[in-house]
């Protein structure tokens, strides 16, 4: 999901795309809280991991 959402930022900051530009940054945002929320231990999704 960051990878995507930084992929967005570019494109829309190289065609001038103001949406794309902002689908971008919510997405590397949403990407970055549930990473460091799996990174703590918290259940992201449902999920839960025992190791």
């Amino acid at each position: 999901m960051i990878i995507l959402g930084v992929i967005l930022l570019i494109v829309g900051l190289l065609t001038g795309i103001g949406i794309l530009w902002t689908i971008g940054a919510i997405l590397v945002i949403i990407g970055a809280v549930l990473w460091i929320l799996g990174g703590v231990g918290h259940a992201v999704g449902g999920r839960r991991h025992y190791w």
